[in-house]
Parts: C-alpha cells; structure tokens; sequence
C-alpha cells in the first residue's frame, strides 16, 4: 500500500452535510459540543430534560447550522426512538452523536448512598447512552457510516469520593464505547469517548468558589488551570469527522494533564 499523503485535506474535519444529536446538548458541556459541531458546519438536535432559553440556538444558527431543541427525558421507556426519529424527520439522517447527558449524586457517608442515588445514575449516565447509540447504529448501519462519542470522565480511569455510582458508570460508558467499537467498526461507524477532567462550569463553581478546594485542584493539574468549554471543542470536531475515521475504541482524555499527576 502506497501512502499519498497529498490526500489529506483541512475539510477532513469539516462536518458540512452532516447532522448531529447531542444529549444534554443545551447546557453546560453539552452547549459546546453542539456549537463545536455547528461551527463544523453540522446541523443539531439538542435533546435535554432542561429547558431551551435559546442560548444553544442562537450559537448555532449564528454559526450557519440548524438548531433542532426536543424536551425529553431519554431514561423514559420509548424516549430515545422518539428523539432519533426526530433528528432523521428534521434533518434527513443521524449522523453523529454525542452521549453527554449525566448527572452525579454525593453522599460523603458511603453508607448512606443507596438505590436512591444508584439508580438514577446509572438510569442516565450509562443505560441511556446505550439505547441512545442502539437507535443511532440502526440507521448509521444502512448508510455504513456514522460517529458515536460517549462523554467519559477522569474517573473513568479513577475511584473518586462521595459517588460510586459516578465512578462506575463512567467506567462502564468505557467499556460499552469499546465493547460497541467491536460490533460497529465493521459498517464504517467510529466509536470513541472523550473524557474531560476538571472544568470551570456552574457545576465546579462552589469548588472553585473555596480557596482550599480550588487550590487541592489546581495542584493536580500539571497546565495549572481549569478547564474551559473551548479546551473540548476541538476533540469533538476531530472525533465526529473524517480526520478520525481509522481512530476506534479510544477515549481521549482532554484534562489538562489531570491523570499524569
């Protein structure tokens, strides 16, 4: 085999003509995956159990893409059918997706963490993900192509205080992401997770509010920073285009140096 790489091009990362489905995809993390693949030139469907104050969309038509907002609560039996039958009736097809939606419950007396705070976990975090991505193959298997990033974590790779059930489903979307790389690389259809560490959103603000806690992270962090929502934009767009169609089965850590340390 001859390597040509004079066939390599810059529009191997462009998403033009292709469409998206990002879960949690209207806040936090989720906005900037989905303006990420806008400015890529992917249209998106945000799917969320939060409610849509146009942020996302103005984002997203302002980057020239379409922006398709649904309310669902994709833990509810039938919900993520509906919400790819949604995408593919909006836009034409389902091309990508992005398993972001998650939550985290703690509990510092291990004790006292229970099914109350199990389940639901695991309800979102991992076996949404998976009826997520089983509706997407159905359709990326016809066209024989198609990219599905699961949102992993730091802790995929550690223990973590105060939420075992965090810590356990991010390692599970580990392995279903290497598990459904196994069943789908044969149709063309790249399987790949990201895994962020810290970052500076809503959800870390009472920790970065705290001197102490603040400082216990960012000496942990060998780039000495948190992360910003743009740190990500740039790995998502890699792992929803054609630049990452031998990558398979990976998941990027984009975390600042967060494990190294």
């Amino acid at each position: 085999m001859t390597l040509d790489i004079s066939d390599f091009q810059m529009d191997f990362f462009s998403l033009k003509g292709k469409n998206a489905i990002v879960t949690g995809g209207n806040t936090g993390l989720g906005r900037a995956f989905s303006v990420a693949l806008a400015k890529a030139g992917a249209n998106v469907l945000a799917a969320s159990i939060m409610p849509d104050d146009d942020t996302t969309r103005d984002l997203v038509e302002a980057a020239g893409s379409r922006y398709v907002y649904t309310r669902s609560d994709i833990t509810a039996p039938g919900a993520p059918a509906d919400v790819v039958r949604t995408c593919v009736a909006e836009f034409g097809s389902v091309d990508i997706l992005v398993n972001c939606a998650g939550r985290s419950i703690n509990e510092p007396d291990v004790t006292k963490y229970t099914r109350e705070q199990w389940d639901p976990m695991v309800a979102l975090n991992l076996t949404a993900a998976f009826e997520m991505s089983h509706e997407c193959a159905k359709h990326m298997i016809q066209q024989r192509s198609g990219k599905i990033i699961n949102i992993c974590s730091v802790f995929t790779f550690l223990g973590g205080q105060w939420s075992p059930a965090y810590a356990a489903t991010k390692h599970g979307i580990a392995g279903f992401t290497k598990a459904y790389c196994d069943e789908l690389a044969q149709f063309g259809i790249q399987v790949n997770g990201i895994a962020p560490g810290y970052y500076a959103t809503e959800l870390t603000a009472a920790t970065r509010a705290n001197s102490e806690t603040n400082q216990r992270v960012l000496d942990h962090i060998p780039a000495g920073r948190w992360g910003e929502v743009q740190d990500l934009m740039g790995a998502t767009v890699f792992l929803a285009s054609r630049a990452s169609d031998y990558v398979n089965g990976h998941i990027l850590t984009v975390d600042g140096g967060y494990l190294v340390r």
